[in-house]
């Protein structure tokens, strides 16, 4: 394969075979000559790639025609924004035969070899000589061809540059100097095969150089020094603490394989810790670790690599180990007794030292010293405390010794550690260290003693000013009674109490109320002095506590409700400034006895009752007055004002309810007009009723027009002949005009004439009816212009009508017949007529009136009807 040579972003030829396989090097470009800094690198054939050091490969399978393959390589800078292209030309190679080489296809077919070798292996620190021939790599296709080897990457053209080389013709590697493991461990080269035109047979190839590691490096511990603790009398077996070393030698080989020993011990006295060869564990091996004989120990260890050979590195280090103190020492008292004075009524002052010999460390809570009075204290007098600085116990007295009692006490006091009492192996319990204390009492001239000394006056709240709320005295010590001394409050004290100098009476000089400034906390303590003949003074406190007092009405939180027409109760809940027992449990009560008996309280906690109204009351604003009376007794009025309204939400009240007369009920604007025009209606109606019966009562002589106001519904023409019978009910006619009733059976049937003073007689039942008893509601007949309205006419014939009917539905044997009158459903439709008889009711009751226009010949037929 022939390179043709030629300038930078120019046209490049390669001569390759006429077949290519997939993969397959075709030749390298100097991509850095025509563009330094490409960041993208592409090919205008998709058969080629092009790799960024400028390696172009087919990326199938590919046969080249008898003319030039041609593409382009385009070369991207984004941040420059400079593009160059590179053409490529690829061209049939030309055949030949060398004369001591086979055919070229006969060559192909052979099986590569040497050209993958295993990876070579330089020893590291090697003395040489210089350069050291460490491995050779070799084409197939030297065979056949001129192959030129070359080599690029890290020991030849990168950093350590130079290490390495590889000669040109023989495809050897040489070493040029000795290598350090550790700080270059392998190498990666990759080795090249081109003809002299550049032509690449070979696929580039990657080669590993390993160096072997050598012990050229010792173990080292992680530390300088190792400090380490372990309580005293530590049983064998105790882990101390654990020494760590390392090496930089390849790992998990000899040369990283580490043992450890104990090289040393200070003091050197029997040997009390062991060390773990392979893990560095330091254990307690002396079963007696006593830190008074022995407070720390001094090991030097050693650690070896080569698994601890003696031809193997080593180093030492150094390991301290502090014995920690238990309390393992009791203390013990100097001196077995002890004697001391003190003044009687002397208070919080020193009166003795005594100290205590511990073998523990100082300080430590193992030798910390504490005090204690076992007996002779009984009245806690006497107090001992611990000096943090000296370890001596200080025996103070804390309440004042009376001389008259006792001149001398004795005290026996103990001591122990702060730190439990650890026994030691093979040692004995010991008891606790005590001693004897005598303390004398001096006599002194006392002043007043107050008797208690703390005097607690519970005063209740809001009290009268002045009010004798307790007596406060003091007594003389030397004569037991309180003659002679006299009594002071000093100044700059809350200002609540004044007392009586003479007698020690306490009296009250404020109102106290704990809702008042100062008086919120509830509590003040008060100095007294009290003051003998002879100047000399005792001091007392009063402690004035406020009781809680029933100073607060109770009161109802909330008094305007709304209630709805489902007439759910009303939680009433109320409220009182004071504390128990004189606030809850509350009881409620309705003071007004008319509204007592519309409304009812029922129980719903301490605090809270229900409202609820007793049945159906009206609608209206109710104002209900209610007493609740808290625990204490005390009653607070309140006033529930509820607005009863016929609404389903509260919020669809408007106000407009029905006002109540009487009681605490008022009438509204609105409901007095209301009831004015009602009235003025009724009586519109009532002078309308008495002027129709007015007219109604005169009699007046009918005329011949009288035909023209009465009907008669007959089937003949001319005036029928009188029958006289028994079931012919004659009826009273004052106006010319007669009319019968014919009673058959249980049926009844009548034929009327409209006239004045007539009668309609009801047979059954054996009673006379009229219809103006109908009309009037009375048993009297009245009279009118011979005619009756329509509603009157219903209202006497419907119920009759709604009988007969109910009687014709019955059969003989009283039940009924469904096949004579039957009901029928709703269909779903009215008639668009609308109903009849809803139109009659609406036209005037006088819908008569078109009578009194009839033709002369329509009188005529009138008359005929007439029974003359």
């Amino acid at each position: 394969v022939l390179s043709l040579c030629c300038e930078a972003c120019k046209k490049v030829i390669f001569h390759v075979p006429s077949k290519l396989e997939a993969d397959t090097l075709v030749g390298r470009v100097d991509l850095k000559e025509c563009l330094q800094s490409a960041e993208l690198i592409s090919s205008s054939d998709g058969n080629f790639k092009v790799l960024e050091d400028g390696s172009v490969y087919t990326t199938s399978a590919l046969s080249l025609s008898s003319e030039e393959k041609t593409f382009t390589i385009l070369l991207k800078d984004i941040q420059e924004q400079v593009q160059k292209k590179i053409h490529v030309s690829l061209v049939e190679e030309e055949k030949k035969t060398p004369k001591t080489r086979h055919a070229r296809d006969t060559v192909l077919k052979r099986t590569k070899r040497r050209w993958g070798p295993i990876p070579s292996v330089m020893i590291e620190n090697s003395l040489g000589p210089f350069p050291l021939q460490i491995q050779q790599v070799q084409s197939d296709t030297a065979q056949n061809y001129t192959i030129y080897y070359s080599a690029t990457g890290p020991g030849i053209d990168q950093d350590p540059k130079g290490l390495f080389y590889i000669e040109r013709e023989t495809g050897n590697i040489f070493a040029t100097r000795a290598v350090d493991r550790e700080q270059y461990p392998s190498f990666q080269i990759i080795c090249f095969a081109t003809t002299p035109d550049g032509y690449s047979p070979e696929v580039p190839l990657v080669h590993t150089i390993r160096i072997e590691d050598d012990n050229d490096n010792p173990p080292y511990f992680t530390q300088d020094l190792f400090e380490f603790c372990v309580p005293e009398n530590s049983r064998p077996g105790v882990v101390v603490g654990k020494v760590i070393a390392e090496d930089r030698d390849e790992p998990y080989t000899l040369h990283t394989t580490l043992k450890y020993r104990i090289v040393s011990q200070t003091p050197p006295i029997t040997p009390a810790f062991s060390l773990h060869g392979d893990t560095g564990v330091i254990s307690v091996l002396l079963p007696q670790l006593d830190r008074e004989l022995v407070p720390s120990y001094t090991l030097l260890v050693e650690v070896r690599d080569m698994a601890g050979q003696p031809f193997g590195l080593c180093t030492t280090g150094t390991v301290v180990v502090k014995i920690e103190d238990t309390n393992d020492n009791a203390p013990s008292f100097k001196q077995l007794q002890y004697e001391t004075r003190v003044e009687e009524n002397r208070v919080n002052v020193e009166i003795l030292r005594v100290s205590v010999v511990d073998l523990d460390e100082p300080g430590s809570p193992g030798s910390g010293a504490v005090y204690e009075i076992i007996r002779g204290n009984d009245d806690q007098a006497f107090e001992i405390t611990t000096d943090k600085n000296t370890n001596e116990g200080i025996l103070c007295v804390v309440k004042g010794l009376d001389y008259e009692t006792a001149k001398q006490r004795v005290l026996v006091i103990g001591v122990n550690n702060e730190a439990p009492y650890l026994l030691a192996p093979h040692s004995q319990q010991l008891s606790q260290s005590t001693s004897s204390v005598t303390v004398h009492v001096l006599d002194v001239d006392e002043g007043p003693v107050f008797k208690p000394c703390l005097l607690r006056l519970d005063v209740k709240e809001c009290e009268d000013i002045g009010t004798a709320i307790g007596r406060y005295v003091a007594e003389d010590p030397e004569t037991g009674n309180s003659e002679g001394i006299r009594y002071r409050i000093p100044p700059g004290q809350c200002n609540w109490i004044n007392i009586d100098d003479k007698s020690g009476e306490v009296r009250t000089v404020r109102v106290l109320d704990r809702d008042i400034g100062e008086m919120r906390r509830g509590q003040c303590n008060i100095t007294v002095l009290a003051i003998d003949r002879n100047g000399k003074t005792g001091t007392g406190t009063i402690q004035v506590c406020i009781v809680p007092g029933n100073k607060n009405f109770p009161r109802i939180a909330q008094t305007d409700y709304i209630m709805c027409r489902d007439r759910k109760p009303i939680c009433l809940t109320a409220q009182d400034g004071d504390e128990a027992p004189y606030s809850a449990p509350f009881v409620y009560r309705i003071t007004d006895r008319n509204l007592a008996s519309m409304w009812k309280l029922t129980p719903h906690d301490d605090n809270s009752w229900y409202l609820s109204p007793k049945g159906d009351i009206p609608y209206g604003i109710y104002e209900i007055p209610v007493s609740v009376i808290d625990n204490g007794g005390k009653i607070g009025e309140n006033t529930v004002r509820v607005n009863l309204c016929d609404c389903v939400t509260p919020s669809e009240c408007d106000g407009r309810t029905r006002e109540l007369s009487g009681g605490n009920v008022t009438l509204g604007l609105w409901a007095i007009l209301a009831m004015i025009l009602g009235s003025l209606l009724l009586l519109l109606i009532l002078i309308t009723i008495c002027g129709c019966c007015g007219a109604g009562v005169m009699h007046r002589q009918v005329t011949d027009d009288c035909a023209n106001h009465n009907l008669i519904i007959s089937n003949t023409e001319a005036p029928g002949e009188e029958v006289m019978d028994h079931n012919i009910i004659p009826l009273q006619n004052t106006c010319d005009q007669g009319g019968y009733g014919v009673k058959t059976g249980e049926q009844q049937t009548f034929e009327m004439v409209k006239g004045r003073g007539h009668t309609l007689e009801s047979v059954k039942g054996g009673g006379h009816q009229t219809l103006g008893s109908v009309k009037e509601g009375g048993g009297q007949p009245m009279m009118d212009t011979c005619r009756y309205s329509y509603s009157e006419w219903h209202n006497f014939t419907h119920p009759r009508l709604g009988e007969k009917v109910h009687l014709c539905r019955q059969d003989e044997e009283q039940k009924h017949s469904e096949d004579y009158l039957l009901s029928y459903n709703y269909e779903g439709k009215g008639s668009l007529a609308g109903s009849v008889g809803c139109c009659s009711d609406q036209h005037e009751e006088e819908a008569l009136d078109f009578l009194d226009q009839l033709e002369p010949k329509f009188r005529t037929l009138a008359e005929t009807c007439i029974k003359r």
